[in-house]
């Protein structure tokens, strides 16, 4: 086994070499002792690896990247198996929401966040006035995306590329990302050495993806670079109000405005398919958790992200805009809720339900098909749980003596698995 490992190592040395010729790693923190070791992988791994990198040179000449910067960037590039195994091993069940929100907001993340708000304020101002983003809502992607920049991960981002597009589940994908990730390079904002992050290729403060960063990243320091490494989060932090930006942010309103529902309120008509404006809303019964109407900050829907046995959300154009940067629900409602307490809001005033566990996105397409299969249409089967899925759920309630009130649980499916 040691000789089978000995082209890697010399792989290894020569990719750390190439690397190197940057200078010393010591940009945004990073230096080679905090990068995370590629362990070595045998001889034939690597040249399955080595045969790809040159099948896939021609497809990155055809989208303008250099000669000059393949040689930089890809040439002895190693295998890293441990992006293989972390894309495999991820955690099967989500958590609950209420779990996910316990963090999201939790009492360590809204201090540290207001500290950095403080220690950043001048900055921070600067870039709200010219994106016309809440300072806070940046600050709040900064948290859940970094822990303020404590976590921005430590892994070689070509490498771990190169691997999942050559050895991943969605190679397209990653093939995408790393000849973006070359094109960042090619530009001159990094260098392969300093280009870290995640193991998905999530990269800087606020885990911009190679495409995201060529399409919003700003050189807000105005030194030349785009720097989203660097222990300075300027840069970051202003690509990140810029993203927002672009991706329909509306200055003065606000993402969601908790409401409550009346005695018997159709939860058919939740979901992000309907809108209608606050005026309609209230005409149905729905206020302000404080009382009175919502303000019009245009048009809304009704989300019950936690059925209505929990709290009810009237979600406005910014919950979509946060979505641009990651489509997750539960993801939009954390930075969402995050930045509501940095700005001195309090917690949710209706309690989470809390008991059982979410399910699985194979799980809800199971509801789905076990509806249907029942005679109950849920619209479709692809695990998205809108109108069409909680009318279905509300009609298969009522004709087995349940409370009506669309709640995709865990008990659902069991009670369906039974026929």
């Amino acid at each position: 086994m040691k000789h089978a490992l000995k082209p890697l190592l010399v792989t290894l040395l020569a990719f750390s070499a190439l690397t190197a010729c940057g200078g010393p790693l010591d940009r945004g923190g990073v230096s080679m002792n905090t990068i995370e070791e590629i362990p070595p992988v045998d001889a034939a791994t690597q040249a399955g690896m080595d045969a790809w990198v040159a099948g896939f040179k021609p497809r990155a000449m055809a989208a303008g990247i250099s000669e000059a910067t393949w040689n930089r960037a890809m040439r002895n590039v190693p295998y890293n198996p441990k992006v293989i195994e972390r894309q495999q091993f991820q955690a099967e069940f989500v958590k609950p929401i209420w779990d996910y929100m316990d963090s999201a907001a939790s009492e360590e993340r809204i201090a540290n966040g207001r500290a950095a708000l403080a220690q950043y304020d001048g900055v921070l101002r600067e870039i709200e006035a010219r994106y016309g983003v809440d300072k806070e809502v940046v600050v709040a992607v900064w948290g859940m995306e970094s822990r303020y920049g404590a976590k921005r991960g430590n892994t070689l981002i070509i490498p771990a590329l190169a691997t999942l597009a050559h050895d991943g589940r969605r190679a397209q994908f990653f093939e995408s990302q790393l000849i973006g990730a070359l094109k960042i390079l090619q530009a001159g904002d990094i260098d392969p050495g300093h280009m870290t992050g995640s193991w998905a290729g999530a990269m800087g403060h606020t885990q911009f993806i190679p495409t995201s960063y060529l399409a919003f990243a700003v050189d807000f320091t105005g030194d030349g670079k785009r720097d989203i490494w660097s222990d300075n989060p300027a840069d970051a932090l202003a690509s990140t109000a810029a993203y927002l930006a672009r991706s329909g942010w509306s200055k003065g309103q606000p993402w969601a405005v908790e409401v409550s529902l009346p005695e018997g309120f159709d939860v058919g008509l939740a979901g992000k398919g309907t809108k209608r404006s606050p005026a309609d809303w209230a005409a149905l019964g729905v206020r302000g958790v404080k009382g009175g109407v919502v303000p019009n900050y245009g048009s809304a829907s009704i989300l019950l992200p936690a059925g209505p046995q929990g709290p009810a959300l009237m979600i406005f154009g910014n919950f979509t805009a946060i979505s641009r940067y990651n489509n997750a629900d539960a993801y939009v409602m954390g930075v969402g809720h995050l930045s509501d307490r940095l700005k001195g809001q309090g917690p949710f005033v209706h309690p989470w339900p809390r008991e059982g566990r979410a399910l699985t996105d194979a799980e809800k397409v199971e509801v789905q098909r076990l509806l249907t299969a029942q005679g109950y249409d849920t619209k479709g089967t692809d695990g998205l749980i809108g109108a069409g899925t909680i009318g279905a759920v509300m009609d298969y309630q009522r004709d087995h003596g349940m409370t009506p009130n669309g709640w995709v649980t865990i008990k659902l499916l069991e009670s369906l698995r039974k026929g």
